[in-house]
């Protein structure tokens, strides 16, 4: 009996996942263990291994199409094996693309009622089927999740359910090659009998349209599955939490001469590294600002797991290091080179992306001088890092020049009140500007 390929949950928030990829072909052998499928959700793209042995029978979901989960994506059996709705699958030879098209369900057999011009929620492959077809997107019934028309409902839909097509407009052999390399419509030049090649030229000529193709003014493309969980997460975030920024300043002099001299005993660290081990430790200190809240509660966490920002080439990802407040600065240094190299590369395990209770965001390779970082829910802080640079101060009277970072924090004021944490910082500059103090 042929087995259903479902959309799998990998993750507790997750409800919706897109095929990024088919690993095999309609009619390929697959052994279990086998990668059949890759999945690209909000944060991660993962591959699907076959649970069984047999033969990829049909692909019901193809690539670039989002459904929730637990959706049917496609078939696996035996060879030959006809799959539940009847239908045969296809000859081994036949690529993916090829394979039939699910029937639309019966109550969408209909075209839907849509007022003319109203716009049309479809994903982006099948908005280029139905271009590819010449379909009016509009007269197209929707079966995909919320309405949106997916794929299969372009692949299923027939002519003779749109709207009449306008009569064909006579041109010339020649009208007709100019007119399709300029991309204009024959319908709108004016001509007496069949269109001809002046009768293009005039037309350029009294709307002035030029003939070079040039960039549109505006583009609309969909959100990806990560930048619509970033903005789902930010604006929730601003939502709840009434958050105040604090800003504070950090002469670094001491801890370049304490990287320099680790660097001398070949121990290479960032500041990012440093940051983390110091953060931590004050942390210990200073508990309401690695705490969360849940329904009018305060959940202290007797450990810091330590969320250190990656930025992506399409979003942002914040895997955490565990327990960072006991771990070495070595272990440190290897483990956030290590996590920003599976996150760039899209195979963080999800654990790492769950747990936190504080992050650190640096945009100090910018030049940024200052920014209001936002909260990563359930957190109650946030501490964004700014480029380091020379000024002119006063020590001891004197005037001299010290390299001086600043560092802006954000807080729930819910729980973490402005006295709080000022001397959260006040401890963190302590500790960075003596060093020696991790010591104590």
């Amino acid at each position: 009996m042929a087995t259903e390929l479902l959309m799998p949950k990998l993750g507790l928030t997750m409800t919706e996942g897109t095929i990024d990829e088919w690993k095999k072909k309609v009619g390929d052998s697959v052994q279990k263990g086998e990668i059949l499928y890759s999945v690209a959700t909000d944060k991660l793209t993962n591959d699907v291994e076959a649970e069984e042995d047999g033969v990829l029978l049909k692909i019901v979901v193809p690539e670039g199409e989002t459904v929730p989960c637990k959706t049917l994506v496609g078939w696996l059996g035996a060879p030959g094996e006809a799959v539940p709705d009847g239908s045969v699958p296809a000859a081994a030879s036949a690529p993916a693309a090829e394979a039939p098209a699910a029937a639309a369900p019966a109550a969408a057999a209909a075209a839907p009622v849509r007022e003319a011009g109203a716009y049309v929620p479809a994903t982006p492959y099948a908005k280029k089927l139905a271009k590819e077809k010449g379909f009016d997107l509009g007269q197209v019934p929707a079966t995909g999740y919320k309405g949106v028309v997916v794929a299969r409902d372009v692949l299923g839909f027939t002519p003779a359910a749109a709207a009449p097509a306008a009569p064909a407009v006579k041109a010339s052999p020649l009208a007709a090659k100019v007119a399709a390399d300029l991309g204009i419509d024959l319908s709108m030049v004016n001509a007496h009998g069949r269109v001809l090649a002046q009768d293009i030229l005039a037309y350029l000529e009294s709307s002035r349209e030029k003939v070079a193709d040039e960039p549109a003014r505006e583009e609309v493309k969909p959100m990806s599955g990560m930048r619509k969980a970033i903005a789902k997460n930010m604006l929730a975030s601003v939502q709840t939490s009434p958050t105040v920024t604090f800003n504070l300043g950090i002469d670094m002099s001491e801890m370049k001469r304490y990287r320099e001299q680790l660097k001398a005993k070949e121990i290479k660290v960032s500041y990012t590294d440093l940051l983390v081990k110091f953060v931590a430790k004050a942390l210990t200190e200073f508990p309401l600002l690695n705490c969360s809240v849940e329904d009018n509660k305060i959940i202290y966490k007797h450990y810091v797991n330590m969320g250190v920002a990656v930025a992506l080439d399409n979003g942002l990802l914040v895997p955490n290091i565990q327990d960072a407040d006991k771990k070495s600065l070595t272990e440190i240094s290897a483990e956030v080179k290590e996590l920003a190299k599976l996150a760039r590369e899209g195979k963080l395990p999800p654990e790492k992306l769950r747990g936190g209770t504080f992050t650190i965001t640096n945009l100090g390779m910018y030049g940024i001088e200052s920014f209001t970082p936002i909260i990563n829910q359930p957190e109650v802080a946030i501490l964004g890092v700014n480029t380091m640079e020379d000024k002119v101060v006063v020590r001891n009277g004197e005037m001299v020049i010290r390299p001086i970072m600043n560092l802006s924090l954000t807080a729930d004021h819910r729980v973490v009140d402005g006295s709080v944490a000022a001397q959260f910082l006040q401890r963190v500059k302590s500790l960075m500007e003596n060093p020696a103090l991790m010591l104590a």
